[in-house]
């Protein structure tokens, strides 16, 4: 008998009732150190006080209205991005994935408005995820993410991740757009390297290209910029973001020049929730917290501790461990061992992490996250791969 809930997930046998910063707390009293903050969303830890506030004083307000009217909230959180991005203009989605469609749609339609509506074609990477909807899943192109799902959106090509040879061959002056990751995620947390994401920009200015940056996972502090493409000097034309936004309320967007949403006029397209009071003044409150350059330092060297502490573990276990890879508290330690079988040796020694392509396991915690926190985090890795090497 199929379960209530779509059984759509293999969930870990493990139900939470609350969390405090990094810590997430079981429904038996048990308390994980949570490493995978939602998979990249908790930016701020669980329960944040600030974020509460601000949920809780708009939630007194008013919750919802519908863009059929001003909303101030969503005019104050588009401000700040406007002012510590590259944008001109944003577009509030509820997801990722919303984020996504509404990317694809606006490069096609800046095509189309500039009288060229045949250039359609998108370039996109080997082991990307752009979200679970039937463009974003053709824009990935995997064969696990497409199985099943009949015919999916054209003008997709997939090219393979890192072969900037590949890249030169296939763009050209009827290329609509390039949507990468600057950092891969789901892919198993693979950096592009700088040199090649300015590369990347120049061939798009050359052949007139768009470039959609995903930073749904690497954005927001993420990487210890506020960006991830920031580390490069470039800048995207239209950029997605979501997951830490929000800090833990569902909330996206998409961030575009004035040239890139030239296109996407009144009715071109719309949501009912995106943009809401709640998930703005919530999204608002992170912006003001994390786009700090003191914040943002101390993202940096947290990351730098952790990072020489996971290598010490690479080097303790060799057998269950190849390399320590990522930017910022983005990272992944690439795995001789099953990263399936190190989550399960986490949930015994309570601490959770997150599985990825390319046989790596993901470490996205809370960007607040303490020294302690961290000395704790490796200790608790360490027994797990223990377990293992047993």
């Amino acid at each position: 008998m199929i379960s209530h809930v779509l059984p759509t997930y293999n969930r870990a046998p493990i139900a939470f009732e609350r969390g405090e910063g990094v810590w997430a707390i079981a429904t038996d009293g048990t308390r994980y150190l949570d490493l995978g903050a939602g998979i990249a969303v908790n930016v701020l830890g669980h329960a944040n006080p600030d974020l509460v506030a601000a949920l809780t004083e708009q939630a007194g307000r008013i919750w919802h209205v519908s863009n059929l009217y001003q909303i101030p909230e969503q005019e104050k959180l588009a401000d700040l991005l406007v002012e510590h991005s590259f944008a001109d203009t944003v577009f509030f989605t509820n997801s990722g994935t919303e984020a996504a469609e509404l990317a694809i749609k606006m490069a096609r339609k800046y095509w189309d408005h500039q009288g060229d509506p045949e250039r359609i074609e998108i370039l996109t990477f080997e082991g990307a995820f752009h979200g679970r909807s039937t463009g974003a899943i053709a824009a990935a192109g995997s064969e696990k993410m497409v199985k099943g799902f009949g015919p999916l959106m054209p003008g997709f090509r997939q090219l393979p991740w890192g072969d900037m040879q590949a890249l030169r061959d296939a763009i050209s002056d009827r290329t609509c757009a390039v949507m990468i990751e600057p950092v891969q995620g789901e892919g198993g947390i693979r950096p592009m390297d700088d040199a090649d994401l300015r590369e990347l920009r120049t061939l798009c200015d050359q052949t007139g290209t768009l470039l959609i940056l995903d930073e749904v996972q690497c954005g927001v502090g993420r990487t210890g910029r506020l960006f991830a493409h920031e580390y490069a000097g470039i800048a995207p034309d239209i950029m997605m973001v979501a997951k830490g936004i929000g800090g833990g309320f569902p909330l996206g967007a998409v961030a575009a020049s004035e040239g890139a949403a030239a296109g996407m006029v009144a009715g071109t397209h719309g949501s009912t929730y995106g943009g809401n009071p709640l998930a703005c003044a919530v999204g608002a409150r992170v912006m003001q917290i994390v786009a700090n350059d003191d914040f943002l330092a101390e993202v940096n060297r947290k990351a730098a501790l952790f990072r020489q502490r996971l290598e010490g573990l690479v080097a303790s276990h060799p057998t269950v461990f190849q390399a320590v890879r990522g930017q910022g508290l983005m990272l992944g330690l690439k795995c001789h061992a099953s990263p399936a079988d190190l989550v399960k040796a986490g949930y015994a020694q309570g601490i959770l992490t997150v599985p990825a392509a390319d046989n790596t396991l993901r470490m996205l915690p809370p960007l607040n996250i303490s020294d302690e926190e961290i000395a704790e985090a490796v200790t608790r890795l360490d027994r797990a791969a223990e377990s293992l090497d047993a």
